[in-house]
């Protein structure tokens, strides 16, 4: 395979984010992102490629295919994703002043709920869905991309686990870790959220507790606050994802039929061309796939979490069931390790 690694977008823990030139090929865009690691830490990549392989959707991120390479001295995992030039959700709601006008999010809206219809309809469950792992592509187009957390419908660990992004997570994820098509659509409500306000779906400060915030999500009667500034339309559809009993809240089938959402496509192209979607040029936290995270890090994991405060470092965390949560913080026992970083670093991408 005739490929040249490009600047860096991102690197971490277990992997780094690359752009590639594709020379000579019929398979390969002349341009990439190339997300690689080494042969012992490429289960993430592994596991994202066998999905993305089973999916095909203009709404979700393309998988070209994979390569092995010995560079460096080490042997180098290898999978190539299509490029995003316009960056993220998250990068053009900065770019654009941090909230989007209401037409635009229910364009953007109604593709991802397509691509999310695709992913369940499949079998699949994304785990971490968010604005950071939304692309932005010419005309802005949306896909959804990394599938790192992605799993199948039905299958469940026999530990407790955590999966995604703790802001995002379902009552029924923190409370019986059931991570299920539901889940998908509480955090496609909390996306919704942040393009109409430019704000975490709660309403949390860098002082908030993570052991009372998560009891608060599993425990609490209260959902994320509806701006007041949405349509009745908008309010309702935001009413469908944040049914706190996750077999009544409204599938991503039910969705595409919202009015909010239903007939939208049209009124938003020029719009679209108002904005004028250029290459992001701003420094992002590199993500587990080309880009940025946003509100604690993505992780999936079984061990013990710290008792820490919420801030903006991208944190790995673990999380017991909420009666061991509960039991730990009576009495106050703690784990031996306090925090765990996924260590990923900020790189400028040009």
């Amino acid at each position: 395979m005739n490929w040249v690694r490009g600047k860096m977008l991102g690197s971490g823990g277990f992997a780094t984010v690359n752009l590639a030139t594709h020379k000579d090929s019929d398979i390969f865009p002349p341009l990439t992102a190339v997300k690689s690691s080494d042969t012992y830490n490429s289960s993430f990549l592994l596991s994202e490629k066998k999905i993305l392989d089973s999916l095909s959707s203009p709404y979700i991120i393309r998988c070209f295919g994979q390569d092995q390479t010995y560079e460096n001295g080490e042997e180098s995992y290898n999978i190539f994703l299509e490029y995003a030039q316009g960056g993220t959700l998250s990068d053009q709601l900065k770019k654009h002043g941090g909230k989007f006008p209401e037409t635009l999010v229910r364009r953007y809206t109604k593709s991802v709920v397509e691509g999310l219809k695709h992913i369940h309809d499949k079998g699949f469950v994304h785990c971490d869905l968010k604005l950071p792992n939304i692309l932005v592509f010419d005309e802005g187009e949306v896909k959804i991309s990394d599938f790192g957390l992605a799993k199948e419908k039905g299958f469940k660990s026999e530990k407790w686990e955590c999966r995604g992004t703790p802001m995002y997570m379902s009552p029924e994820a923190v409370n019986e870790s059931v991570y299920e098509s539901p889940a998908d659509i509480w955090a496609l409500g909390c996306a919704v959220l942040e393009m109409v306000t430019g704000k975490s779906p709660w309403n949390v400060s860098c002082k908030t507790n993570m052991w009372w915030f998560l009891t608060h999500i599993g425990m609490g009667e209260e959902i994320p606050l509806i701006p007041n500034e949405l349509s009745e339309e908008g309010k309702d559809f935001l009413e469908k994802c944040f049914v706190r009993d996750h077999l009544k809240r409204w599938s991503a089938d039910m969705l595409l039929k919202h009015p909010f959402i239903f007939d939208c496509d049209d009124e938003n192209v020029s719009l679209m061309k108002e904005l004028n979607i250029k290459e992001s040029s701003l420094p992002f936290p590199s993500p587990r796939t080309h880009f940025d995270f946003l509100h604690w890090s993505s992780s999936t994991s079984t061990t013990l979490p710290p008792n820490l405060e919420l801030c903006e470092s991208e944190f790995q965390h673990g999380f017991p069931s909420l009666a061991e949560r509960l039991q730990q913080l009576v009495v106050d026992h703690k784990p031996s390790d306090f925090l765990e970083s996924d260590g990923w670093c900020v790189v400028r991408s040009n």
